[in-house]
């Protein structure tokens, strides 16, 4: 059975969506085009370069998250360096270290750039927070005058995995048409999570403009989604660090929330998340597995009972 697969972002809870990947293959499931946000585009892009289950759960396990959690020099001082690092870099960590572990994961199957991939495999959602916009990579490179080919995925994973404060921004400069009467500050764009605009871009492989022959000929669609609200926690506001880490986490809670109160979608697998939170990266090895276990559960029951609908039927 082959499917296009859409990945709810969710950060360190991402371990749960590697298990519901192996439990789908298991169930005889392939992988057509994937997308994903945020921690989902992780999860996409391993499957696109042509990891499978089993490869991807054991390489995310297998690394601790606290290492992507690097600030140096003056920047890890205590209580003034986070503080300058945001005023200056606008995030408390750097991204890179996200980044350059992706790099090399892809770069074991020969994928660097989106071009060494087939054409629409992988889709990544970042959010363009200069122009209040949802981008959706590669394709929507060309509007600012970038060939989509050409790009990196791991700084397009970086780019979707970018939450605010938290990480940096990644910056682009405008090329050609599209810089071309702008000044020089005025090229720059910053990109940040794919989840602040659309945290399950269920809807991207639904539209009609895909080069589709027929609509009978469609590929079903299953989006991964990570479920289970958490527990509201008090946070202790101490100053503009804690203020803005306490704002970010509330938007993440309230969007998650949000989701699960209306997508209803009767082609998602729904994945227990334990009550585990999206930026808790001193995740222990127990609960990395019981999230594991948890994906591997909810897409084994998925796909015990789903079948693709009556393509004849979509419009």
């Amino acid at each position: 059975m082959e499917i296009n697969a859409v990945f709810e972002g969710g950060g360190v809870k991402g371990v749960a969506l590697a298990g519901a990947v192996e439990a789908s293959e298991q169930a005889g499931v392939t992988f057509n085009r994937v997308a994903g946000t945020s921690s989902g585009s992780i999860i996409a892009s391993f499957l696109a370069a042509g990891y499978d289950g089993e490869a991807m759960s054991r390489v995310i396990q297998q690394t601790s998250f606290t290492s992507f959690l690097k600030r140096g020099g003056l920047y890890r001082t205590a209580l003034v360096g986070p503080a300058l690092r945001v005023l200056i870099k606008k995030g408390l960590y750097s991204g890179e270290a996200l980044e350059n572990w992706v790099r090399c994961i892809l770069r074991q199957k020969g994928i660097v750039t989106f071009g060494d991939l087939p054409k629409g495999k992988l889709s990544i959602i970042a959010s363009d927070i200069t122009n209040g916009r949802i981008v959706v990579l590669p394709n929507d490179l060309e509007d600012y005058g970038i060939a989509p080919g050409s790009f990196e995925v791991a700084r397009a994973v970086r780019m979707s995995c970018s939450i605010p404060f938290f990480f940096d921004p990644v910056m682009l400069r405008l090329s050609g048409p599209a810089a071309a009467g702008r000044s020089f500050t005025e090229q720059f764009v910053y990109l940040v999570d794919g989840g602040m605009l659309s945290n399950f871009p269920l809807w991207l492989f639904d539209e009609k403009e895909h080069g589709f022959p027929n609509p009978a000929h469609r590929t079903p669609t299953v989006g991964y989604q990570l479920i289970g609200k958490i527990d509201p926690e008090p946070h202790r506001i101490t100053g503009p660090i804690s203020m803005l880490q306490a704002m970010v986490g509330t938007m993440l809670s309230a969007h998650d929330e949000r989701y699960i109160e209306t997508e209803k979608f009767v082609r998602t697998v729904k994945i227990p998340t334990l009550g585990i939170s999206t930026t808790q990266f001193h995740l222990s090895a127990d609960k990395s597995d019981e999230l594991y276990a948890a994906g591997f559960e909810a897409g084994a029951e998925f796909f015990r009972t789903w079948r693709p609908p009556n393509t004849s039927s979509v419009k």
